[in-house]
């Protein structure tokens, strides 16, 4: 059989190359402010406002990096005396994420699945447990402080572990049972039919099926512990310091704001979620389009 050559050749209209042309300003759109700031990071304190801008700078230095973790005192001379290194910061803000990413997925799972199959609350629960979101966080800053003063828990792990498990819960409980609706209940009632227990069927059966969803709810909730600023602020002080709130911190008297070694730690602060993301890549695909086809 002879091949159509032309057949094969696909011919690019004018509307493919305005769409490509604004495909690629976009992309550069969205991508400079992830450039500047790693420029901005390597990048001597004359060149931070220099104008014109310097798009690409041909002295980088390490001092921005430096002086964030201690290691060198001429490049910490400009910051605010008693700011610490950015170390503890780091090492504080994972533990309480972590901790608090943890409490919130394993709560909201339990609180979802009980939603979801049961029916628990009927339509209040799931409604009232949405409605913690509709206020923001600094309209409830005051009544938390005042609280959290009369129970010893302010500048506590313990106090902002819970914060943060309360303000990500609903995300929790509404995307997990997004995710385990798609679940049917034929599969757990087969378990049960031979034999298993109702918590045996949710876990041997239920949760390996929403594995994808737990990773994708678990690194959104993280990112938004991660960044987290009101909270932290208000209910932390000097034993326990997250890496926003250390952000806010490098100011100078003499230099006023400290570009160099905020975007240094903004570059530093994204690892962490680079790479846990990169982690469960192959379910993120999947978890995004989780629901989109109907089975």
């Amino acid at each position: 059989m002879r091949l159509d050559m032309k057949s094969e050749i696909k011919i690019y209209t004018r509307g493919d190359y305005i769409r490509l042309i604004a495909v690629a300003l976009i992309t550069i759109i969205m991508l400079f402010p992830v450039y500047w700031m790693i420029m901005t990071a390597i990048k001597p304190m004359d060149e931070w406002l220099k104008s014109p801008p310097v798009w690409f700078s041909l002295s980088p230095t390490l001092d921005n990096f430096k002086s964030l973790m201690g290691f060198s005192d001429a490049a910490r001379s400009v910051m605010k005396e008693g700011t610490t290194n950015a170390s503890g910061a780091f090492f504080k803000g994972f533990f309480v994420c972590v901790s608090g990413t943890i409490l919130s997925i394993v709560s909201g799972t339990l609180a979802a699945y009980s939603i979801s199959r049961y029916r628990m609350g009927g339509n209040f629960l799931p409604l009232f447990i949405l409605s913690a979101r509709m206020f923001p966080p600094i309209a409830v800053a005051l009544p938390l402080i005042v609280m959290y003063s009369s129970i010893n828990a302010v500048d506590t792990y313990w106090g902002l572990i819970v914060a943060y498990t309360g303000f990500t819960l609903p995300f929790s409980v509404w995307m997990m049972k997004s995710f385990i609706d798609e679940v049917p209940r034929e599969l757990e009632e087969a378990g049960i039919m031979e034999g298993m227990s109702t918590f045996e069927a949710f876990y041997k059966v239920t949760i390996p099926l929403v594995k994808t969803g737990i990773m994708v709810t678990t690194l959104f909730v993280f990112i938004l512990n991660w960044s987290e600023f009101i909270i932290a602020l208000t209910l932390s002080y000097q034993s326990l310091e997250t890496v926003p709130v250390f952000l806010a911190t490098l100011f100078s008297a003499t230099a006023g704001w400290l570009y160099g070694p905020q975007a240094a730690l903004g570059v530093l602060a994204v690892i962490p979620v680079i790479v846990f993301g990169y982690m469960i890549q192959e379910h993120l695909a999947r978890g995004f389009t989780f629901g989109a086809l109907k089975r």
